[in-house]
């Protein structure tokens, strides 16, 4: 089952137990998925899903961060009640190591040899990893392998 037929499915179940957080923070996904459709005039895949899905989290982590710096803990309870919702449909990432270890294997599939590969080597690593890593740290690892 994809991401956008697991929120639906989850959303139906939060209507069904009255879960008013789920169903809200179900519900504003869901329209951050249909408004990225909209902008792209077609359906997304499940890496575009997934992204969509990140940039949700990314931004209730920073509201969660500006809420303790400026001492709102009202406010902050639902903020973090709404990342450990978004944060079930997130896959977990790969640790550096693991990076290193994709990255590796691209390298030598490529058989790069220098940073001047490093295009080539990020345009094949960067799908293998998409949703997994951020991407500052995957062209982070890839100049230190190519540069050794």
């Amino acid at each position: 089952m994809g991401l956008k037929q697991q929120l639906q499915t989850d959303l139906k179940s939060a209507l069904r137990s009255h879960d008013e957080h789920a169903k809200s923070v179900i519900r504003l996904a869901l329209a951050a998925i249909v408004n990225a459709e909209v902008e792209r005039r077609g359906e997304l895949d499940e890496g575009d899903i997934l992204a969509v899905l990140q940039k949700e989290v990314q931004i209730r982590q920073e509201t969660i961060n500006e809420l303790r710096d400026v001492g709102r803990p009202d406010l902050l309870v639902k903020e973090e009640l709404e990342l450990s919702i978004l944060e079930k449909y997130i896959p977990e990432s790969l640790t550096r190591t693991e990076i290193v270890d994709v990255a590796r294997q691209v390298i030598s599939e490529v058989g790069a040899t220098g940073t001047g590969d490093l295009g080539l080597v990020m345009r094949i690593l960067m799908p293998r990893v998409k949703g997994r890593a951020d991407g500052r740290v995957v062209n982070e690892v890839v100049r230190e392998l190519l540069s050794a």
